[in-house]
């Protein structure tokens, strides 16, 4: 839920950043964006928008896809992170939970969430207590912490993805599309853990999301991309507001039905098209 405060301190900025696939195809067209420390910042659009592409630029995961970021700059607390390993990256703080839950299918879902704490140098003890800790947001995985996370629900393997990116200790996350294919009940508790960890941890979240509705309910801010472009940015309560973004994200409109014709002209004077 949105709530007013003071402007936070950004800790993640993206500066008009281009990216192109196989050297010709370009996805991303001048995104800026930026997450306030400790703040939960949307990223909308429909599919194909360019929102995975942000992500994974963020988190230099683009070559393993054959992709580049070939203008603008990516930084982190104040550094350019752009060039840097995605080891590197985890590392510093930021950790990317991938769109479509992924897990290592043959291990448990205790040894998934131990293996996200494999780049830290720490204790046995201190294992264990940082184990307790997702636990502690995850109940639910305390139970299922010997079966075998490819026989554990598509919710609990969403979960155990962001309890292992916990393990890592991360001052900010990149969630990718975390409802897709869940019922309305396990994203409504995804989405509440996300909010328990930011208010009591301090952890910063982008995340990417299709479920306009539930993801502006719970961020702080929200940016809107269309065809690879940032089309439209603010508070997330006022997005939830606006006129063109109930209309056209939300479902939702004051004018009653629309005819295909009104819809069609409603695009085409739809101001970032222009």
């Amino acid at each position: 839920m949105s709530t007013a405060a003071a402007p936070a301190a950004p800790i993640l900025s993206v500066n008009n950043i281009e990216v192109i696939y196989d050297h010709v195809i370009l996805v991303l067209k001048g995104v800026s964006l930026e997450v306030a420390e400790g703040r939960i910042v949307a990223l909308l659009g429909a599919n194909g928008a360019g929102k995975s592409t942000t992500l994974k630029a963020i988190s230099n995961l683009l070559a393993a896809e054959r992709g580049d970021v070939t203008k603008g700059t990516i930084e982190f607390k104040g550094r350019r992170v752009d060039k840097l390993t995605p080891n590197q990256l985890v590392r510093m703080g930021v950790c990317q939970v991938m769109e479509g839950r992924h897990c290592f299918q043959h291990l448990t879902v205790e040894e998934n969430l131990l293996t996200g704490a494999f780049t830290r140098r720490i204790s046995r003890a201190e294992l264990r207590a940082d184990l307790e800790r997702v636990y502690h947001y995850f109940p639910r995985l305390k139970q299922r912490r010997t079966s075998q996370s490819g026989y554990t629900s598509g919710g609990e393997q969403q979960m155990t993805a962001i309890g292992r990116a916990l393990m890592a200790k991360p001052t900010t996350i990149l969630l990718d599309e975390p409802s897709m294919g869940l019922a309305p009940q396990i994203v409504e508790e995804i989405f509440g853990i996300v909010r328990d960890l930011n208010a009591k941890e301090r952890v910063s979240f982008l995340l990417a999301e299709q479920n306009t509705m539930i993801a502006l309910r719970y961020a702080n801010y929200g940016y809107i991309l269309e065809n690879g472009r940032v089309v439209m940015d603010g508070d997330a309560g006022e997005l939830a507001n606006n006129e063109d973004v109930k209309e056209f994200y939300l479902g939702l409109s004051t004018a009653g039905r629309k005819s295909f014709r009104d819809v069609k002209h409603y695009r085409r004077r739809k101001r970032w098209l222009a």
